[in-house]
């Protein structure tokens, strides 16, 4: 699911989801247009509806709206793509620090469910579904980790992330890895700081080191095809 830095409900997040998860499964290229008036009628809701969600993307970093010119998919350069994850690896290390000092028994389990419906969405070859809860995976570590400072952060990256990985990553599926996910998991109920602190590192390395960060920007495709 995508998680916006602002409370965004009914057709607004609906709008925001879809425009989202198409660019995470690379079916809306970085740099195409987003038009309103074709937005509008494939969401069938009004143009001020559209305009709002494209301001609620524009704040997340996914969208770049220019004067005169419209919306457009954000086009993230290779500098800031090596920004994005040299940043997620402080914070994520962080979250899991602060997650082993206040986790619970009776959370862990929240965890092994969440790691289930990854590898079930992994047997099925459900991308929506693989990429929604890779990127909750995350946020459910920074959940239950109590502090809404990292949450808000963490959001804002994966969102970033997805961008990043559907501009640069050679695969069409970006899998996050529930092998990886349940390492950590298992470190996580030994409480194993060191240990789980340096899965985390080496899980967004692997992430990061399947991005080509010298390939230019793909070629963008239709709008209502990526999304319809």
């Amino acid at each position: 699911m995508y998680h916006s830095k602002e409370t965004v409900t009914g057709p607004t997040a609906e709008i925001c989801e879809r425009i989202w998860l198409s660019i995470a499964e690379k079916r809306l290229r970085p740099g195409a247009r987003l038009k309103e008036e074709q937005l509008a009628e494939i969401f069938e809701v009004s143009r001020a509806r559209v305009r709002q969600a494209l301001s609620v993307l524009e704040s997340d970093g996914l969208v770049t709206i220019v004067p005169n010119r419209g919306a457009f998919v954000a086009e993230p350069g290779v500098d800031e793509a090596r920004d994005v994850f040299h940043v997620r690896k402080q914070i994520e290390a962080r979250v899991v620090e602060r997650l082993i000092d206040r986790i619970t028994d009776a959370q862990i389990p929240l965890l092994q469910a969440h790691l289930s419906k990854e590898r079930q969405a992994d047997q099925r070859g459900d991308t929506s579904a693989i990429i929604r809860l890779s990127g909750g995976f995350h946020l459910l570590l920074a959940e239950l980790a109590g502090s809404d400072f990292l949450f808000g952060i963490l959001r804002d990256l994966i969102s970033r992330s997805s961008l990043i990985t559907a501009m640069y990553r050679s695969r069409h599926l970006h899998n996050c890895g529930p092998d990886e996910h349940a390492a950590l998991i298992e470190h996580i109920s030994a409480r194993d700081k060191p240990g789980a602190t340096q899965i985390m590192l080496n899980h967004l390395q692997h992430v990061e080191d399947e991005l080509d960060l010298t390939a230019e920007a793909p070629t963008t495709r239709d709008l209502r095809q990526a999304l319809v």
